[in-house]
């Protein structure tokens, strides 16, 4: 039995061989093609991420510079309340000394005003405390992300 090849004559061979170098040229030509646009997509992917991380440096430095802000403001107000607490724990000794000299013999509703006063203050030191710290922990937090 007689191979194919050698049963066709030469032209046929020959127009065989015409489209199938056509077809290897279109397949290399589709090729570099495709690398073409991969070799763009790699490259409009780098300049994805560094935009990207630029962005993300100047948010880190936009909440650090906040938090710095925030520590600051938090720490004049633990300044302004404990000078306020000492400026009520003075006039507080100012008012008994003066009732004292003034020989006011209510010594029961000074005791009541004195412990009304403490009170005040004791609620003012605790919603300090309670306010503060959370205001310290959302810091830290920032400062981890």
């Amino acid at each position: 039995m007689a191979t194919p090849d050698s049963s066709l004559p030469l032209s046929t061979k020959k127009e065989n061989i015409t489209p199938i170098s056509s077809k290897i040229a279109e397949l290399n030509e589709s090729r570099s093609e495709l690398l073409g646009r991969i070799q763009s997509l790699k490259l409009d992917l780098q300049s994805w991420r560094s935009k990207l991380d630029t962005q993300v440096k100047v948010y880190r430095d936009e909440l650090s510079e906040l938090k710095k802000t925030l520590n600051v403001e938090v720490e004049q107000l633990r300044t302004e309340f404990q000078d306020l607490r000492t400026t009520l724990h003075q006039q507080q000794e100012d008012v008994t000394a003066s009732l004292r000299n003034l020989g006011l013999q209510d010594a029961s509703g000074d005791v009541k005003q004195a412990q009304s006063q403490e009170t005040k203050i004791e609620e003012i030191d605790k919603e300090e405390q309670q306010v503060l710290p959370e205001e310290d922990n959302n810091s830290s937090k920032v400062a981890e992300n």
